[in-house]
């Protein structure tokens, strides 16, 4: 007989449904169900992020040995069907505790912006000695795919005053001139190693770390054509729960992305919807109404199949 499968069903908002998508992107697979936004595997287990139900409201739905333990991330009092042994989680942030693979002073990399059809691509390296642990325990800082926008927004100036960062971004007109020729995890690589770079020479001394997109052979033949390259780069899936220093750099990122989303949607005098879906389709056809094809070039990624859709 089978053992039954530890399994956790949570309730979540819009808000809240929206960091999931984002948080499980990177692992997500192929789901032939119209009621499912998002399937994805996570250490111990399976997630499917269900759409909106008839009442309005979202659904999660965790399986595996370590269902509550990731259910009980986005919710602390998630309660599973089952009782069963939950695996170990070497990357779950406990309480800020330092992981014995955590070297310091470090530097660690994220990006934001690759799954959103509108804004630019954002990456950002931070720096992080033991003794900024506190800090960033009492901001709560984590994988910022994982905080609430606004809260980013609230606390955002703030980490760029107290912690050392390289940030750099991509402007739409930019990507779509060179995305032809360079493919995103390309333009990814060329901006983590400009950034790491910048900040490696200003902290010698420090450990390297990043939120891997790609095996570390693939990572540094992205970069065959660029003059210095950082090498001796500690690469982790999921780095944001690993490195304080790349959950870290994934909120300065995404701080900066938001602040240039606001920037866009105020110059264009309309609001430009996060991710891919419907409202995005939405607001492409109002922007072109308002301001024309040509004009989308400024503000959105045209490789983007979204725009197959647009007549």
């Amino acid at each position: 007989m089978k053992k039954a499968m530890p399994i956790c069903a949570l309730s979540v908002d819009a808000g809240k449904m929206g960091r999931m998508l984002r948080f499980y992107e990177s692992a997500a697979k192929p789901v032939d169900n119209e009621y499912v936004a998002l399937f994805a595997t996570y250490e111990g287990g399976v997630v499917h992020l269900y759409k909106k139900n008839k009442k309005g409201d979202f659904k999660a739905v965790f399986q595996g040995v370590g269902a509550l333990d990731e259910a009980r991330i986005w919710d602390p009092n998630a309660v599973g069907e089952t009782h069963q042994p939950t695996l170990k989680r070497e990357l779950r942030p406990r309480g800020g505790a330092i992981r014995p693979f955590n070297l310091f002073p470090q530097i660690g990399s994220d990006e934001v912006g690759t799954g959103d059809v509108f804004g630019p691509v954002c990456v950002c390296a931070a720096y992080v000695a033991k003794g900024d642990l506190p800090r960033l325990k009492e901001l709560g800082i984590t994988d910022s795919k994982r905080m609430d926008d606004d809260y980013i927004l609230s606390i955002g100036p703030a980490l760029v005053k107290e912690f050392d960062y390289s940030q750099l971004s991509l402007p739409n007109g930019k990507y779509n001139e060179i995305h032809d020729e360079l493919n995103m995890n390309a333009i990814k690589a060329i901006l983590h190693n400009r950034c790491l770079l910048n900040l490696s020479k200003r902290h010698p001394n420090a450990h390297a770390y990043q939120d891997q997109f790609a095996s570390p052979k693939l990572y540094y033949s992205y970069l065959k054509d660029e003059g210095e390259i950082l090498r001796g780069i500690t690469f982790k899936t999921q780095g944001e729960t690993a490195f304080p220093s790349v959950a870290l750099a994934s909120v300065l990122a995404r701080y900066s992305f938001l602040r240039k989303m606001a920037e866009l949607s105020e110059k264009y005098g309309m609001r430009l919807p996060f991710g891919a879906g419907e409202e995005v389709d939405e607001a492409i056809a109002a922007f072109v109404k308002e301001n024309g094809k040509e004009k989308l070039r400024e503000v959105a990624k045209l490789n983007w199949a979204n725009f197959k859709k647009l007549k």
